[in-house]
């Protein structure tokens, strides 16, 4: 949370243009010419991502403005006031989400699918319900008595809790709370259909349903249960003493996550006021904590999972990925890659093409070793299999494992033990340096190596979801510079210089400087200049002001900004030459881009970066100057197309109005990843 009382250009504090950027995935939620169930699925990623939002950057927020000190002062009191302008567009988007929410439900009905409560249920129905309670869910059921409990020490941030209300004869109430089996049970249950008619309850109410058949034979005769969810502090502190290794500090830092201080509670604004106050005191909320009165359900992310099997008419069209005809059969992937570079862009084309290559070097007597970095892994990895099958064939294998990737860490260091009981050399970075870079080297007897560079992870989930792209190349001029870069996180105080690669926190932020520059001279000089970018997030303010410098200079700046945009545009006299969109659709778009106009050279780059002062600074990032004409063309397809875009584009103005785009031109609906995806299978 830098200072910008000083500035004086416009800029946009980054969690306000986060609140933003969530605030298009829920205007997605409302669009009634997106499927159905689609449209759940944005309700589900809305929660999801603000869950997160709290869990880290809230977290951190509220971390400084209770830092003590009289050297902090300035620092609390922007902290405080960023923490409380932020809690009121959080509440102001709750009641929309709630209404959207409503609106979703209404017209599932409208489709013959009936979200139903234990209220609504005929006798028929509650046999079936309490069946399927006594067979499948109530050995999961482990309710604790709230006066028998201390805190919630213990208790996960990423389940729903019921605090039940329980009465008798007696004049005494009592109170438990029960954690809601979710993640075993999962979160609906799918009745018996009807005439046409689906039924579906959350579990919360199936168990509401049954609470007489949790507490039996106690004298109780009248239950009430009330959702609740709170939300951790899931910031790591790591512990800087000479006790155990990288691995073995993690660890114990995700750990101690899972007992952070609780910073955030929704509730059912229905609960009895003795027993929220009675729950508020156990979660020792302090004054700069979010207390939510909300409706009977928390946890909306489970609408991610929300049952669809039998309704794939409210679903999008499957659009298969695009298989290269040359992995289709036997052809050597690492003999096609030595002729030419290669490219994919998943998850319009398919990530086998990657898996291919690593399984061949696994097995290939010409390949002497295999380096990767790996940030995030699939569940059931394909990637760190061929990794330890290439380790078991005596190949010399690294792979780089990064143990800070955020909610990842427990399965990176699993995967980390897996590897290294395998022979696979794993190294945990750089100290006090995230390896966000996504790199491979496949080093071969002849010398002709072999680079993966990608702007997403070697992760076989992701892609499927996001858009990325990963360059395939025996290019001697980035081989052996990918090669440097493992050389540097082995070796970090080594100097090493790269002339091909843009690495930080080593070249890039001045190499990114220069080229802007470059533009900048030739639009004075009267020459032809333009940027175009296609990023995650732009929040770094050297980079704010650099482009503001372009566009004062007449160059055209055209950014596509997915997340985060620091950026204010069309401002007069500052940003006039500078225009911005974030393109929400059904997949996630993730990849980064760099094109510079070059006097018409077109100077060409991808690769994992974007522009936050932590990919700049304080990351090994890897961004790769792009030579092959094919690939250069495809990105640039890739941005042009999404500049067109007036279905799913939305204008990012540092307004947070997100209106959809009108491009100039372009009279039909123009829908980019439909139309890229219409362009990788002709």
């Amino acid at each position: 949370m830098s200072d910008h009382k000083q500035q004086k250009y416009p800029y946009i504090d980054r969690d306000v243009s986060w609140m933003y950027f969530n605030h298009r995935i829920l205007q997605e939620a409302w669009r009634k010419d997106v499927p159905l169930l689609e449209r759940m699925s944005f309700l589900g990623i809305y929660s999801n991502n603000l869950d997160e939002f709290f869990r880290v950057r809230m977290a951190t927020i509220s971390r400084v403005a209770e830092m003590k000190g009289k050297d902090m002062v300035a620092d609390r009191m922007r902290a405080t006031g960023l923490f409380h302008r932020l809690g009121s567009m959080d509440s102001r988007l709750a009641e929309e989400y709630a209404a959207c929410v409503r609106s979703v439900s209404d017209s599932l009905a409208e489709n013959n699918i009936r979200i139903i409560d234990e209220t609504e249920l005929d006798d028929s129905q509650r046999h079936f319900v309490r069946c399927l309670f006594r067979n499948r869910i109530s050995g999961f059921m482990s309710p604790v008595w709230l006066s028998k409990l201390n805190a919630f020490s213990e208790e996960s941030d990423s389940h729903i809790y019921l605090a039940v209300e329980l009465k008798g004869s007696s004049k005494k109430t009592d109170y438990a709370v029960m954690e809601l089996p979710s993640s075993t049970c999962g979160r609906f249950v799918t009745l018996p259909e009807r005439e046409g008619v689906s039924y579906v309850m959350y579990l919360d109410d199936v168990v509401r349903c049954c609470l007489p058949m949790i507490f039996p034979g106690m004298g109780y005769t009248a239950f009430r249960a009330f959702s609740f969810k709170f939300t951790r502090d899931a910031e790591i502190d790591i512990d800087n003493d000479l006790d155990g290794g990288p691995m073995e500090k993690i660890a114990k830092a995700v750990r101690r996550r899972k007992r952070g201080a609780a910073l955030r509670v929704l509730y059912d604004s229905e609960m009895p006021e003795d027993l929220l106050r009675q729950l508020m005191r156990k979660l020792k909320l302090d004054n700069l904590d979010t207390v939510q009165a909300t409706g009977r359900y928390q946890n909306h992310k489970d609408f991610m999972s929300f049952p669809s099997e039998c309704r794939k008419d409210l679903k999008y069209p499957a659009w298969p990925p695009c298989v290269p005809a040359e992995i289709k059969g036997t052809e050597s992937i690492m003999r096609l890659v030595a002729e030419k570079d290669r490219f994919i862009h998943v998850p319009y084309q398919t990530f086998d093409y990657v898996i291919r290559l690593l399984q061949e070097a696994a097995v290939s007597k010409e390949v002497r070793s295999i380096k990767m970095t790996l940030y995030r892994l699939a569940r059931n990895s394909k990637v760190a299999e061929a990794l330890i099958c290439a380790a078991r064939n005596g190949k010399k294998v690294t792979a780089v494992v990064e143990l800070l990737a955020r909610f990842d860490e427990s399965s990176n260091i699993s995967y980390a033990k897996k590897m290294q009981d395998a022979g696979v050399n794993v190294i945990f970075g750089v100290e006090g340096l995230k390896i966000h870079s996504k790199l491979a080297l496949v080093s071969r007897r002849n010398g002709n190596d072999i680079a993966v560079v990608g702007t997403g992870n070697f992760h076989e989930g992701n892609a499927r979801v996001y858009t990325d792209y990963f360059l395939m190349t025996a290019d001697r001029r980035i081989t052996g510079e990918v090669d440097k870069v493992f050389d540097v996180i082995k070796r970090p105080y080594k100097a090493q210089s790269f002339h091909n690669l843009l690495v930080s926190p080593f070249n890039m932020r001045e190499t990114f400087r220069s080229l802007i520059d470059d533009e900048i001279a030739a639009a004075r000089n009267g020459k032809e200049a333009w940027i175009r970018i296609k990023i995650n997030h732009i929040t770094d303010e050297e980079m704010v002001k650099l482009l503001y410098k372009a566009s004062q200079a007449g160059v055209k700046v055209d950014l596509l900004v997915r997340g985060n945009c620091s950026l204010v545009t069309g401002c007069k006299g500052v940003s006039e030459n500078i225009t911005a969109a974030g393109i929400i659709d059904r997949y996630l778009e993730h990849s980064r881009i760099f094109i510079f106009c070059a006097g018409g050279e077109h100077k060409t780059f991808m690769g994992s970066a974007d522009w936050m002062p932590r990919n700049l600074d304080r990351r090994i990032e890897v961004v790769t100057r792009v030579y092959d004409s094919g690939l250069k063309a495809d990105l640039m397809r890739t941005v042009e197309f999404g500049m067109c875009d007036n279905v799913k584009a939305r204008v990012v103005d540092g307004s947070g109005r997100n209106e959809i785009r009108v491009v100039e031109g372009v009279n039909e609906p123009f829908r980019s990843q439909e139309e890229l995806y219409n362009e990788y299978n002709r």
